[in-house]
């Protein structure tokens, strides 16, 4: 008896064999070696037995060298299974295509749920996730992971200060932390207006208060601009001190710019390659072709199948390789200093208030030290230099 598993592939027979001659039909197909198992009588002149499929012609031949006859009772394995799939095609068609389209739909989204946004927030979040394609009914495949689009929302939507995104089956869930903008607290308390530094004042508008200093004014750190006392000297009125005093301020800043810097820039050049994970092996499908780049950076991707809500073994898989390339870049001493500058006063305006602006800068010294321009430079800035001081009763 052969192995039953390799049987079942390749298809066997139940034969019932009648008459006189069944043991020399017997006899006949043991001498040529044609496999048989499972030989039984059913009666006086009746055997059955079971033999492979593709031995039937030879069995024919051994029959009619016997005085007996063969009556087939019945087909098993590979070859009569796809026979009978053939004859039910139709159901076999229906019952596939039903999968597949089971397996499509547990593949695409079919919810987007944000937590903890305000409305204005969630309209802005959802508008950009149509434009970054995450929508309902859009194949997962065809969409960015988790990890890509928070990267993207993040940098798109300033009111965010962190969201999470989460994949769970068919919905997309993000929890939303957004920027807390401190409200502007309405000073009731009596205060007076004392000059945050040193400055000489610009502009004045004094809402509450007396205003003890005028334009064109030097004034130093904590000196009185304006004052929550009014009125009769002897006997004044308190009042919380309110208004805008603009001032000329003076920053010094430092900077610094290499005169040649190497670093690394993607060309363009990319390749893909697409696989089928199973567990943990990979299998390419696309993309066999070894780009030979020198150096490049890999990204890879994994997303999963889904049917119904259970994740499937097997995976898709992305990986991504980008060229890189080193390149010089070499300033002149005019670009490397022009460069300098534009960096200082970046940084500068990141510092500063958003109701001032820089109105001059000079440079106080310039040197070439190491391959490296050094600046030293000094800016002249109009702000509101005017800061609360509570009053305390008796002073």
């Amino acid at each position: 008896m052969k192995n039953q598993w390799t049987n079942k592939y390749k298809g066997y027979v139940k034969v019932k064999a009648y008459g006189r001659g069944i043991e020399r039909l017997i006899n006949t197909l043991t001498k040529q070696g044609i496999p048989i198992w499972n030989v039984r009588r059913s009666g006086t002149d009746e055997i059955l037995f079971l033999m492979e499929f593709r031995e039937i012609s030879r069995l024919r031949q051994a029959v009619r060298k016997s005085d007996c006859k063969v009556k087939f009772e019945g087909g098993f394995g590979g070859p009569f299974f796809l026979k009978r799939m053939r004859k039910n095609s139709g159901f076999v068609a229906g019952l596939f295509a039903f999968l597949f389209c089971i397996f499509m739909l547990s593949n695409m989204v079919w919810g987007i749920q944000i937590h903890n946004a305000k409305p204005q927030t969630e309209h802005a979040i959802r508008k950009e996730l149509d434009r970054m394609g995450v929508k309902i009914g859009k194949v997962q495949f065809f969409v960015d992971d988790p990890e890509t689009i928070q990267r993207k929302l993040s940098d798109r939507i300033s009111a965010l200060t962190w969201v999470g995104v989460e994949l769970k089956g068919t919905t997309f869930h993000f929890q939303v932390v957004e920027k807390k903008q401190p409200k502007a607290v309405k000073k009731t308390s009596p205060q007076n207006l004392i000059a945050s530094k040193k400055a000489v004042i610009t502009y004045m508008f004094v809402e509450k208060g007396q205003s003890m200093v005028k334009v064109h004014d030097y004034v130093g750190k904590g000196q009185l601009l304006v004052s929550g006392f009014i009125g009769n000297p002897e006997s004044p009125k308190i009042v919380p001190a309110k208004g805008v005093i603009m001032g000329e301020t003076w920053y010094r800043a430092t900077a610094e710019v290499p005169l040649a810097t190497k670093f690394s820039v993607y060309n363009g050049d990319e390749n893909v390659r697409h696989y089928l994970k199973l567990w943990n092996m990979s299998i390419p499908v696309w993309g066999f072709k070894n780009p030979g780049y020198k150096k490049y950076v890999e990204e890879e991707t994994v997303k999963p199948f889904h049917f119904l809500q259970w994740e499937l073994p097997f995976s898709y898989k992305v990986k991504t390789k980008r060229s890189k390339e080193e390149i010089t870049r070499i300033y002149t001493e005019k670009e490397a200093v022009a460069k300098a500058m534009a960096d200082a006063k970046k940084h500068l305006e990141k510092k500063l208030p958003d109701d001032a602006r820089i109105t001059g800068e000079k440079i106080l010294h310039e040197s070439i030290e190491n391959g490296k321009v050094k600046l030293s430079i000094h800016y002249q800035v109009i702000e509101n230099i005017a800061a609360g001081q509570p009053i305390i009763q008796g002073d």
